[in-house]
């Protein structure tokens, strides 16, 4: 059984055989992959060690001190925690072992080809299709939106519909696809923030072996879930420490200019600090959950809480800061490799912050979602559920 003696013991060695003042960034990454100090909870060979999830803690904290290099997880952040998850549930060994470390080591960006045009919030909607050929791989035509970083990406996640004759949530395949294919053209969408950290793709003829489908034929529905489910943990659950992220930055700037601070600006900055504690603590909670499985639709309600707070926490900022809270540093049209929402003038984190509830699922969707299957609530009456997609109203 790995314990945490055993995994200081493993990092210690890794540190030793591959000194981080004379290692290359890339050959440590890959070394650290391979000696299972990735994922450690990932099994042997893929980045892991069986250990319990909790332990990757310790692991992290010895080469932090040590001044190791990160995979860069804000440039790779789709890759990591939602492809690589899916993957490893339901991809074959094959699939794990061609795509996992190159994912983790950051060689390969990821991108996720999910919403579309008429399919946002009613992902299940989807018109993307996916049809096979005489050789028994596939051909995909259709149009995905607000793709994040597909700009950069090699690969992509992509779910499509493959049998249109049954209901639309049992007709979708889900599959991993090559973003360099003659067939796949990516157009920057620019947002409110001047920047086009996201795309429109249009794919047309793209021919995807079907050694790289992930799950069963139709069940693309189920591998989506485990994806989504990611997701949401990923931007709603991220580890900060207290009085970390946006209420940081809100509560320098109400330390750093007394001159400025009124009663209603402090009481509303109290309730935010505490609502942001409290969204902390239960990210806490939920993380040493999923040490036990997979993570299940309560990261929905982090997600829900992430999206709320951000934007008051913005709003506040703006407010505050008065006339200064409404200059810009730069509307160029850029395609940044991420976001930074801390580094950066407090109008961009204002604007920035209205996509928190639209992205990884609209909060409108996601309370529904804590609704139904977190509080056990009476689903919402659902006419097409049991239609052809082929004869839903388009």
């Amino acid at each position: 059984m790995t314990d945490a003696a055993d995994l200081r013991r493993r990092t210690a060695a890794l540190l030793a055989a591959h000194p981080v003042a004379t290692t290359d960034r890339l050959d440590f990454l890959r070394a650290r992959f391979d000696a299972g100090l990735a994922w450690v909870h990932f099994p042997e060979g893929l980045g892991g060690l069986g250990a319990p999830r909790a332990l990757q803690a310790v692991v992290d904290a010895e080469l932090t001190a040590a001044g190791a290099p990160d995979n860069d997880p804000g440039r790779i952040g789709i890759g990591l925690g939602m492809a690589a998850p899916t993957v490893l549930r339901y991809g074959t060994e094959e699939q794990r072992r061609r795509f996992l470390r190159p994912l983790w080591t950051g060689e390969e960006v990821w991108c996720q080809l999910f919403s579309e045009p008429g399919a946002g919030s009613d992902l299940a909607g989807l018109t993307t299709r996916a049809v096979r050929d005489d050789g028994g791989d596939w051909v995909v035509d259709g149009q995905k939106v607000w793709t994040s970083s597909a700009h950069l990406a090699r690969w992509a996640i992509l779910v499509a519909r493959t049998d249109p004759t049954v209901p639309k949530h049992r007709g979708m395949t889900y599959f991993v696809c090559d973003m360099t294919d003659p067939g796949v053209e990516v157009r920057p969408l620019r947002q409110i923030t001047g920047e086009a950290e996201f795309n429109e793709v249009f794919l047309t003829g793209v021919k995807i072996p079907d050694a790289h489908r992930l799950g069963e034929v139709g069940d693309g529905w189920r591998v989506a879930q485990t994806t989504l489910m990611n997701e949401r943990v990923a931007i709603g659950g991220a580890r900060t420490p207290r009085e970390g992220g946006m209420v940081g930055v809100a509560a320098a700037a109400w330390r750093a200019h007394p001159e400025l601070r009124t009663h209603d600006l402090h009481q509303r900055l109290l309730k935010l600090w505490v609502d942001a504690e409290v969204a902390r603590l239960t990210g806490e909670r939920l993380r040493q959950q999923l040490t036990q499985g997979q993570p299940g639709p309560e990261g929905s309600g982090m997600k829900l809480a992430f999206a709320r707070l951000a934007q008051q926490l913005s709003g506040w900022e703006v407010e505050f800061r008065g006339e200064d809270g409404l200059t810009y540093d730069d509307w160029t049209l850029r395609r940044p490799e991420g976001v930074d929402f801390t580094g950066r003038v407090a109008g961009y984190r204002y604007l920035r912050a209205k996509g928190n509830s639209i992205e990884g699922g609209t909060s409108e969707v996601l309370l529904n979602i804590v609704a139904e299957r977190v509080l056990g609530l009476p689903p919402e009456p659902r006419t097409d559920k049991d239609v052809a997609w082929k004869d839903l109203p388009r």
